[in-house]
């Protein structure tokens, strides 16, 4: 039997009117799980009418976004031209590559009524041979993600191959996300997917291989092995992971990339409002005042995607 390697709690963020995000990754004791070099959960939050949580038009570089929800919606705009209204249990993969602007607002029906906005939002470094990919943007709606039953238990494959079930979504690399509705009482026998493997419960108390892990918490997994996962009253289990990181990320502000000097470039770009516009929307999220050094031999950690 095994117990999790690892056991992040991440950290409390307000982002303002009371959002407040717990941020898993990166943390001080480790960078990614696979791919997943950033892991926000947010809400849930009951938003009031006439309340605005909008993000305005802001950069990425060098990753890409993955956006989940469980409740709400959310409008997604960038520069390619894209429109998308985002919700629950659709995969929404944005390949930032070599820059793209979007915006994140609050649908225009939802603005004066009361709702609840929750789900997560992670990025995924793209391998160094793709990070300066043409930028994308694709909606894989709710409806088109296979679903398996195992025992008790439902596992939406929002990413990848498990269960005999495979993901239409694409990506550069081998990974892995899996949305799991975990039945009271019964176990889940999770084969080891990929090369890293972490869950993590977004509600309810779980036993990994007869370990109490509690909610919230991300777990990382022992590589190659076969874990039993069981919750007494039931949980929702996000399983992330993938084939391991080739090198060292850096990391700063909304960029990601194995140079240094390539997160100072975007830095300069945004600068000069040359990585694209949001049509119809002249506001934009201005560069941090600090802004990256190339001669700098850590990055500070990113600054609120919202």
């Amino acid at each position: 039997m095994t117990s999790p390697l690892l056991r992040l709690t991440g950290q409390d963020k307000d982002l303002g009117g009371g959002f407040i995000v717990r941020r898993l990754l990166p943390a001080a004791r480790r960078q990614s799980v696979g791919p997943f070099v950033f892991f926000d959960h947010f809400g849930p939050l009951d938003v009031a009418p006439g309340a605005s949580h909008d993000v305005r038009p802001h950069p990425h570089m060098g990753l890409a976004t993955v956006t989940y929800l469980f409740e709400g919606a959310v409008m997604h705009r960038d520069s390619l031209g894209s429109v998308q209204r985002i919700e629950p249990g659709a995969i929404n993969w944005m390949t930032a590559g070599r820059g793209i602007v979007h915006s994140e607002r609050t649908p225009d029906d939802l603005r004066q009524r009361a709702f609840r906005q929750h789900g997560l939002q992670l990025w995924a470094a793209l391998p160094q041979a793709h990070e300066e990919a043409a930028p994308e943007f694709v909606h894989t709606p709710a409806a088109a993600i296979p679903v398996a039953q195992v025992g008790g238990s439902e596992v939406r494959v929002l990413i990848g191959e498990a269960f005999g079930c495979r993901s239409p979504v694409k990506t550069f690399s081998a990974t892995v996300y899996l949305d799991i509705t975990l039945a009271a009482g019964q176990a889940l026998t999770l084969p080891p997917l990929a090369e890293e493997l972490a869950l993590y419960s977004v509600q309810g108390n779980l036993q990994v291989d007869g370990e109490a892990v509690a909610a919230r918490t991300l777990a990382l997994l022992a590589p190659g092995a076969v874990t039993q996962i069981s919750a007494s009253a039931g949980a929702r289990v996000m399983v992330i992971g993938g084939e391991k990181l080739d090198g060292h990320r850096f990391i700063w502000w909304n960029f990601v990339s194995s140079r240094k000097e390539r997160i100072a470039q975007a830095a300069e770009d945004w600068v000069a409002q040359s990585m694209g516009q949001v049509a119809g929307d002249p506001e934009f999220i201005p560069l941090p005042e600090r802004k990256p050094s190339p001669s700098e031999s850590a990055s500070p950690p990113p600054a609120p995607y919202l």
